[in-house]
């Protein structure tokens, strides 16, 4: 095989699995991230003071940065927001507020993916809960109970194997099977919501098997094709511009599409069961009259097993 062929063998297979490539290499960048974290920079102050707070620290800041920058790299979150502060003094119904609240349900839920691989694998490792939890003067009374009187005020002392007290030590091991067990309910926990929503959004899939996979096929080449016009439209339009300026003449009359145009195919995607439609664009092309507003029509609904459409944009996210 040549080395073209293959280049275009992992493009296909990129194409046809990016959103499980993607998720798995957030999975593995977000574990290898957290192991160097533990081992590097991580450091337990060993205080009775500052051991809490510094392993909440660890444990829950870089989850929470992870989910912001889930929403921040996810197109739907700017097809949501941009445009929203110009459109929210026109009147809106119950039924948009709603479908409002559903995407943004749809966009933690996404979100969600690094920040619990964060906390997973962290609470495997043990370093952080073993830190925050030496610091609890709650759960340091629990654990002393019935051991050695300087039991509590050693405990903060055996993250940095500097407890005197063996008793103290020896509850660094219980620490750390606490922080495992925690970590692989945690897992399990995630990996049966997740069975239980995708089986519930293909159960209420309102398209079959075989038309979902076609529909993605379409989103692609559609994406593709609206890139390539878009550049060559681009081009043809710049190059009229720059002739003119430099002729002192007037441009010619370009059929570029106006604001309003771009702003209902660029809203998110409704289902309506009336009417076949594969995209935005392509409600958009269909619309019965050239003044007719394709945002929000009778019956039409978002399904969360359809949060697809929206994610397709140009490939300009990136430069968000």
């Amino acid at each position: 095989m040549r080395p073209m062929d293959k280049l275009w063998t992992v493009l296909d297979v990129h194409l046809k699995h990016h959103s499980t490539l993607g998720y798995g290499l957030v999975t593995l960048l977000t574990a290898g991230g957290e192991r160097l974290f533990s081992t590097v920079v991580f450091q337990c102050p060993c205080s009775a003071t500052w051991n809490l707070p510094y392993g909440l620290v660890f444990l829950l800041v870089p989850a929470l940065a992870l989910f912001l920058l889930g929403y921040l790299l996810n197109a739907r979150t700017w097809r949501l927001l941009t445009g929203c502060c110009a459109r929210s003094a026109r009147p809106r119904g119950c039924g948009a507020g709603l479908r409002g609240a559903l995407v943004c349900a749809q966009l933690s839920y996404a979100a969600a993916l690094a920040p619990l691989t964060w906390v997973a694998v962290a609470l495997l490792g043990g370093a952080f809960y073993e830190c925050a939890a030496s610091g609890s003067v709650p759960l340091a009374r629990r654990l002393c109970r019935g051991r050695e009187p300087t039991c509590e005020a050693q405990l903060p002392l055996a993250p940095c194997r500097q407890a005197r007290e063996s008793d103290a030590q020896d509850l660094l091991k219980e620490l750390k099977a606490q922080s495992q067990v925690l970590g692989w309910i945690l897992i399990a926990v995630v990996i049966i919501f997740l069975l239980i929503f995708t089986s519930v959004s293909r159960c209420l899939s309102p398209v079959s098997f075989l038309q979902l996979k076609f529909w993605k096929i379409y989103l692609e080449q559609e994406q593709q094709i609206l890139k390539s016009q878009a550049t060559e439209h681009a081009t043809e339009l710049a190059k009229e511009n720059i002739k003119c300026f430099f002729e002192c003449a007037h441009p010619k009359e370009s059929n570029t599409p106006s604001i309003k145009d771009w702003q209902q195919i660029s809203s998110l995607y409704t289902f309506n069961p009336k009417e076949q439609y594969y995209s935005m664009l392509h409600k958009y092309v269909n619309r019965k009259e050239k003044s007719h507003s394709i945002r929000s029509n009778e019956g039409d609904a978002v399904i969360p097993g359809l949060g697809f459409v929206d994610t397709p944009g140009m490939n300009i996210t990136a430069g968000l």
